[in-house]
């Protein structure tokens, strides 16, 4: 028996009366297969409920009788399940709407006496249904929010058993499959309580994470005239569809946290969802993305590499101390900040535009992995921008890189090695040993970690170290040396006599210190 919609096809069962199966008319899987959310052997739910007089009644082990669907007055579905129970009925209603992905869910019961709170339970077998499993298995989890408008989850990567038990009432409860969620959401009367689970086998290749969920409905909303309003949630985890299902049902899509989801739902998601109203190609909306954040921030971008032409130019000084000191560190470092105050230079005023950039940086690592729009889409090499590119494949695994290499990811690195030179070339002073040997380790480093990410992101982390790239060489035709220490000589006139102060006087202090302390230890006698 089913009821479906372009968007969804629901297979009912008698026994329990209730949803079977879910398939997501509009989707598929990696494997081209029809995406099932779940199915009789992936999950199952169910409902008890214990009478007044001591008698439990399983939902499962009752046999309901359907009544034929009928249309209702939106151009909807309605499919009715009734079973006696003791001196009454229960009663389920499924609506299932012209269009859309949200079932109506009514549950009534008639003449049966109860008031404990009745217990329905999902347990949800998930099946891979993207290309890494590992992502897959990751990104699903158990997602809550309370009444009292606090949302909850339960560990997205854990590979341990997980378990939450919350006594507060409950507006929703969700399984999100990565890219996908089936929600149970209360309308009427919040669930009273609830408790969620996830195990993992690593050893199953069937399903790759098992979600439990047991709700506590109140006695008092299913016995009431109306009955207990609910609604199921069966479709994509999309963050402009989620939004008007429930209060904070958006929550589902993974934004990232604070600072991070903020960039993402205000800057990142409206600029994007804009941009796919032109244009077919998400890697070249991708690439547009880039170049209108980038534009945004080219005064911070202007500003570092401003900096860097200043150490730049005052580098013969700085190799004139370090001749001067060559066993002394700290000396060397006392006269580099004495320096720096001379001729007005600040050795962070080239981080702290950089620093104001990160936070769109870190929000990207958030954002590609988890946008369903990239899924599936295919640009260049890449099949799926939502998942890694494999254009090469390895006859063996290797830790840490598995079975492939990602394209995007091998250029992406190059890119920004060619970066990491330019930039150590401009900061010699800074770039001097250890640091510069971690400079050009650190993208390697990003290689092995990326490798296994989503080809957009990888892309988008590409178009902007070559968008970077164009930036540098534009300003530095706006960049004079000539001109900067002209400047600096002129500052070093007016700071003839001044003093380090802010940051540069407490380093130096620091500095001061920590030479006392070294040689106070050198001292005959001292251990």
């Amino acid at each position: 028996m089913e009821l479906k919609n372009p968007e969804l096809t629901l297979t009912f069962s008698t026994q329990g009366g209730r949803v079977q199966a879910v398939r997501l008319n509009k989707y598929k899987t990696f494997f081209g297969k029809p995406l099932d959310l779940f199915d009789a052997q992936s999950a199952r739910y169910n409902t008890k409920l214990t009478t007044t007089g001591g008698q439990t009644v399983d939902f499962a082990s009752l046999n309901f009788q359907a009544g034929a669907p009928t249309a209702t007055a939106d151009g909807g579905q309605q499919l009715a399940f009734t079973a006696p129970v003791g001196g009454g009925t229960v009663t389920q209603t499924y609506t299932l709407p012209k269009a859309g992905y949200e079932v109506k869910y009514n549950l009534k019961l008639s003449g049966v006496a109860t008031t404990q709170p009745l217990t329905f339970s999902f347990v949800d077998n998930v099946r891979q249904t993207e290309q890494d499993l590992k992502q897959n298995r990751n990104h699903s989890t158990i997602n809550h929010y309370l009444a009292s408008d606090d949302p909850g989850s339960l560990a997205e990567a854990s590979e341990k058993p997980e378990e939450m038990k919350i006594t507060a009432p409950i507006k929703w409860s969700a399984d999100k499959h990565d890219f996908f969620v089936a929600g149970f959401i209360a309308d009427s009367q919040p669930f009273a309580s609830g408790t969620f689970n996830s195990t993992v086998n690593l050893a199953d290749s069937t399903f790759i994470k098992t979600l439990s969920t047991s709700l506590a409905l109140p006695a008092a909303d299913v016995t009431s005239a109306a009955g207990g309003q609910y609604r199921f949630f069966f479709g994509p985890n999309q963050f402009n569809l989620l939004k008007d299902v429930a209060p904070n049902f958006d929550r589902n899509v993974y934004l990232g946290w604070g600072l991070f989801r903020w960039v993402n739902r205000f800057v990142v998601l409206p600029v994007f969802h804009f941009l796919e109203q032109y244009i077919s190609s998400y890697g070249v909306i991708i690439l547009l993305l880039v170049v209108l954040i980038k534009l945004v921030t080219w005064p911070l971008t202007y500003k570092t590499y401003e900096s860097q032409a200043r150490m730049k130019v005052l580098k013969p000084e700085l190799d004139e101390i370090k001749a001067k000191f060559p066993d002394d560190q700290v000396k060397s470092q006392q006269e580099t900040m004495k320096l720096y105050t001379q001729f007005g230079v600040s050795p962070l005023s080239g981080c702290v535009p950089t620093l104001l950039t990160l936070p769109i940086l870190f929000a990207m690592f958030q954002f590609f992995p988890n946008a369903i729009e990239l899924r599936q889409q295919p640009f260049l090499w890449a099949h799926d921008l939502s998942t890694y590119d494999n254009p090469i494949l390895l006859p063996f695994t290797l830790p840490y890189l598995g079975n492939h290499i990602s394209l995007f990811t091998v250029l992406m690195t190059i890119s920004t090695l060619f970066m990491t030179y330019q930039s150590n070339q401009m900061n010699t002073a800074a770039m001097q040993g250890p640091m510069k040997f971690y400079s050009y380790l650190m993208p390697l480093v990003f290689f092995f970690v990326l490798n296994s990410f989503a080809s957009g992101l990888t892309w988008y982390y590409l178009v902007s170290n070559v968008v970077t790239l164009a930036q540098q060489a534009l300003t530095r035709s706006f960049v004079d040396d000539t001109k900067i220490r002209a400047q600096l000589e002129a500052n070093k006139v007016k700071n003839k006599d001044k003093k380090p102060g802010g940051f540069q006087a407490r380093l130096a202090e620091a500095m001061k210190t920590a030479q006392e302390r070294e040689a106070q230890g050198k001292k005959p006698g001292k251990a």
